[in-house]
């Protein structure tokens, strides 16, 4: 997910007849928040990087790598971004990479995890740099992952969970 001083806005209630102001920034820093949840779990793990590339990449699987729980795999799923595909990428044991059918994000719930971020904590806001995108962004996922409950309400799929035990 990419956060910076160019984030778009969201509707917000006001009394009828009233305009309330919406801060809108127009310089261009940002960060990208590599996240991955595991809605059984109710867990996730994340970085921040000022780059989404193949080196932020390795980065986010090595952290993802350490979450997995002890005799546990990970499948991660992906869309098909550059650094998701590349030959570079050396996958640790515990993960296999799952890739989405092109144009799907609705099939990877870690796309509803952004969407709530962006509503709940970081739209309507005015960065003063990178270091205050990048300790919000932190900040953010220590709330999400702190919430009991809210990863697994958000990421959990009906017809992904058929049959097995919850």
């Amino acid at each position: 997910m990419r956060v910076g001083q160019k984030n778009g806005l969201v509707y917000q209630w006001a009394r009828k007849g009233t305009r309330p102001r919406q801060p809108k920034d127009q310089r261009y820093a940002n960060a990208y928040v590599f996240g991955a949840v595991c809605a059984g779990r109710d867990a996730g793990a994340a970085i921040v990087m000022p780059r989404a590339d193949t080196e932020a990449m390795q980065k986010h699987l090595a952290e993802i790598s350490a979450n997995v729980a002890p005799g546990a795999h990970a499948a991660l799923v992906l869309d098909r971004a550059g650094w998701h595909t590349t030959g570079k990428l050396q996958v640790p044991a515990n993960i296999t990479l799952l890739f989405l059918p092109p144009v799907s994000p609705e099939l990877n719930p870690t796309e509803n995890v952004w969407q709530y971020l962006r509503q709940t904590y970081l739209s309507n806001r005015v960065f003063d740099s990178y270091e205050g995108i990048r300790d919000t962004c932190c900040d953010v996922w220590r709330k999400l992952t702190a919430e009991t409950g809210r990863i697994r309400s958000i990421a959990t799929r009906s017809w992904a969970t058929i049959g097995q035990a919850q």
